[in-house]
């Protein structure tokens, strides 16, 4: 394992440190970087929330949480008395200057360390937050600001975002997150494909005959029941974290890992998407909305149910062929599919090579599998790669398919660790590389737009699953018409 470094000393502030982000995955985050020694002795930890509360009530919450959510053993009650010690509270109302001033008497006096501002709260107080840190004198020539997805519903509303945090901040100070971005085996496909030299001459449209990227999750929207209402898979997911995924596998080679050299190039694959018609949302798209039905065992109900019986057209399932109109990949489609309340948690790429051009097995003639490399994203991380192989015997030349199998957690030994405990470091050590510029996410919600607006103009339907399938009928389909199939473990 690579030798961990600590980063500067810093003050941290989570906006909306009382929130369900903040408890599950930020502090947990947190904490897990300070047992591994990368946390300055003095750094802070300071949750704002609009609340009234003491600190001994939110430490109370912080342990109550921590102790629900280190279910892998790895709390421990000497190490939370250190790392209590870092966290501190602050009442801080985003519309109410009257309120930042428990804030900044515990900034004050600290502007040549580290600061961040992580905006852990919904999209609509980006800005009022970004200006209540610039009027109240809080923004330093060290000071970063971190937006959580979604930036926006639409290029509109992101526009209008990027502006308002745009007049406080300087692009280079303004770190947008998708945390899939962090996630060790996506990192791995960076790997994969520039540190190897086996892949880069077949990662193309010469060998390539598809790619198909899932990321499925069997639960529901639980108590987000609300908020995904009025968003749905298209924007919760496709727009970030799909496309995220479809950049950095389609991208050209960047000159380094440099924050533009790689971003650049990710914005020209957002860039070459051939925009969808009302013509091609017909053809190409699928939106679905999964009903009553079984996952595990367990009934669970439909997302209508979730919602108290109000009618809803929201889809929680979205599947997509997706074209990249370049050199490179021209001809190559790209499935996409997406959803909650599906067979299982299940997240992964999987790229189908050419068949053979000529078999020279007549006996095997429909038994010759193409090529899969498959980049596990979850729950097991890794690498697999299926390829034709002979079985033992005397009997004749028959073949089957092999796979050769990489599990990270197998191989490297190690506690895989959280994507937003390597993202929180990256935001303290300045390295943007791993977050979305500007021009990046008003790109993605413009190719993201064009969907709405056909399925808008086409009045799409939405299919209806059942819950503990793999997403409607008309998601196999999509492929179905182009001789293909889901890869998927029944």
């Amino acid at each position: 394992m690579a030798q961990l470094v600590p980063v500067e000393t810093f003050d941290l502030i989570i906006f909306g440190g009382t929130g369900d982000l903040a408890m599950r995955k930020l502090l947990p985050a947190l904490y897990h970087r300070d047992c591994d020694g990368q946390i300055t002795d003095d750094s802070r930890i300071i949750a704002a929330s609009r609340g009234a509360m003491t600190r001994k009530k939110y430490l109370a919450q912080v342990e109550a949480s921590l102790r629900q959510k280190l279910v892998d053993g790895t709390f421990d009650e000497a190490h939370w008395q250190k790392f209590k010690k870092r966290i501190f509270y602050a009442q801080t109302n985003a519309f109410e200057s009257s309120t930042w001033g428990e804030l900044t008497k515990l900034l004050a006096g600290n502007d040549d360390r580290v600061r961040v501002a992580y905006l852990a709260t919904a999209p609509s107080l980006f800005g009022a937050i970004a200006d209540g840190m610039k009027s109240n004198g809080l923004i330093t020539n060290t000071s970063r600001i971190v937006l959580e997805k979604p930036v926006g519903r639409d290029l509109e509303s992101a526009r209008e975002i990027n502006d308002a945090v745009g007049k406080c901040f300087a692009e280079n100070q303004i770190y947008r997150i998708d945390h899939y971005l962090g996630k060790e085996t996506v990192q791995n496909l960076l790997a994969l494909r520039f540190g190897n030299s086996l892949f880069e001459p077949l990662w193309r449209r010469s060998a390539i005959d598809h790619v198909q990227i899932t990321v499925a999750e069997d639960l529901g929207v639980g108590g987000r029941v609300e908020f995904y209402n009025s968003v749905g898979a298209i924007r919760d997911m496709v727009q970030n974290h799909l496309l995220q995924l479809v950049c950095l596998f389609a991208m050209e080679p960047p000159s380094s890992l440099d924050q533009n050299a790689v971003r650049d190039e990710k914005i020209k694959v957002l860039r070459a998407l051939k925009p969808v018609s009302v013509d091609d949302a017909r053809a190409n798209t699928v939106r679905g909305q999964y009903s009553e039905g079984s996952i595990k065992g367990s009934t669970v109900p439909g997302f209508l149910d979730e919602l108290a019986g109000k009618e809803s057209k929201t889809e929680t399932f979205v599947a997509l062929k997706v074209e990249i109109e370049n050199w490179r990949w021209s001809g190559v489609p790209f499935y996409l599919r997406t959803g909650k309340r599906l067979k299982a948690k299940h997240s992964e790429i999987v790229v189908q090579f050419q068949d053979v051009p000529h078999s020279i097995f007549p006996e095997q003639q429909y038994n010759v599998s193409p090529n899969l490399l498959r980049i596990k994203l979850q729950p097991d991380e890794g690498v697999q790669l299926t390829v034709m192989a002979k079985e033992p015997g005397p009997g004749g030349f028959d073949l089957r398919p092999v796979s050769l199998d990489l599990s990270f957690a197998e191989t490297f030994g190690v506690r895989y660790p959280d994507a937003y405990e390597r993202l929180l470091m990256e935001v303290l050590r300045g390295n943007p590389a791993l977050f979305m510029r500007r021009d990046e996410v008003e790109a993605a919600w413009q190719w993201i737009d064009g969907i709405i607006n056909s399925w808008q103009a086409s009045k799409q339907k939405v299919e209806s699953y059942v819950a503990g399938t793999w997403g409607p009928t008309g998601s196999s389909v999509l492929l179905d018409r182009d001789g293909r199939s889901w890869h998927q473990d029944d």
